[in-house]
């Protein structure tokens, strides 16, 4: 009988997707910080330094999360929470932009409540 590996074991999929968006999302955040310069709400100070900090964040806790490590849920959910403000800014610039195309305006603020239940599967990793 085969074991299996701790990244891959039942119940491990919904955390492995976490750990594939943070991936994704920090490999762009390093190869086209504009994208996400526009996103920072202008109260934040250094916000190159900032985007580049975010992206590297996300690419540990996508290491993290993939290796199993104790820390990585709950330093997910903080990063997800941390990063809130960005994507409130983004639906907030969206819905001001007299150009957005409505559907890139509903898709900004329908991806607001999406931090809830990404939120939870970070959280969850803690208990595995």
């Amino acid at each position: 009988m085969t074991q299996r590996s701790p990244s891959i074991r039942r119940g491990r999929w919904p955390q492995l997707g976490l750990a594939a968006l943070f991936a994704a999302s920090g490999t762009l955040h390093l190869l086209s910080p504009g994208l996400f310069l526009r996103m920072m709400p202008p109260v934040l100070p250094a916000p190159g330094a900032l985007v580049v900090l975010s992206g590297l964040a996300e690419l540990a806790c996508a290491a993290g999360l993939v290796g199993g490590t104790r820390w990585a849920g709950p330093a997910s959910a903080a990063l997800l929470l941390a990063i809130f403000p960005g994507n409130i800014q983004m639906a907030l610039d969206a819905a001001r932009d007299p150009a957005a195309e409505p559907l890139w305006v509903a898709a900004v603020w329908l991806r607001l409540p999406l931090q809830v239940p990404l939120i939870w599967v970070a959280l969850r990793e803690r208990r595995a």
